[in-house]
């Protein structure tokens, strides 16, 4: 897109556009930015293509896989693709609540990141009433309650993909159709799951 026409769209749609630049400069101690209405538009583009990075869900075996032999390859270039700002880690209080069991450097891996790399989602009633939907519906049995609740989260957050290790009963064909189902039967979307060897970018083929 050129100046002229972000320019032109920026007249077009100066309220949205001008407010949501006017903020982000000034959260960003970017003053000299709003000195320059060419500035503006750059600025505006450059976090609207900053906001709209993949935001993936991860429950607690993405944590914990940072640290197990067999999952820590492809853990950590997840993280890398974090730490480079190309994806948003989605956590909720099922994880944190999880977290608190764990050894102290997999309960302190996600301490070190802020709110640029992380989105905070609560555990909240319609949360639960899905969480319990899916158990009802025998998609799994109640001892995996708290993968029902990631489920749940990462459905009605609307995420890009949840990611997990666990096959069992979350990255599994069988479950997904019925989570899926149960989200179909209820108004909800489908959420798409995989596993982060399915979600690394390894760069162009040779």
């Amino acid at each position: 897109m050129g100046i002229q026409s972000s320019i032109f769209n920026f007249q077009k749609h100066q309220n949205s556009l001008a407010g949501f630049a006017v903020f982000f400069c000034l959260r960003e101690k970017k003053v000299s930015v709003l000195k320059n209405p060419k500035k503006i538009v750059i600025f505006a583009l450059v976090k609207s293509i900053e906001m709209k990075r993949q935001r993936i869900y991860i429950d607690t075996s993405i944590v914990g896989g940072f640290f197990d032999k067999i999952f820590e390859e492809e853990t950590k270039l997840l993280f890398q693709q974090l730490e480079g700002k190309k994806i948003t880690f989605v956590i909720s209080e099922v994880l944190t609540g999880e977290l608190e069991k764990a050894p102290e450097k997999v309960r302190t891996l996600l301490d070190k990141y802020d709110s640029d790399y992380l989105e905070k989602v609560p555990l909240t009633d319609e949360a639960r009433e899905l969480a319990d939907k899916y158990v009802a519906e025998n998609v799994v049995g109640k001892t995996s309650y708290d993968d029902c609740c990631h489920i749940a989260l990462a459905t009605i957050h609307r995420v890009d993909v949840l990611a997990s290790w666990n096959f069992k009963h979350i990255v599994n064909l069988i479950r997904i159709r019925g989570y899926n189902g149960v989200n179909l039967k209820n108004g909800y979307t489908a959420i798409e799951i995989r596993n982060p060897r399915e979600l690394i970018d390894y760069g162009k083929d040779i």
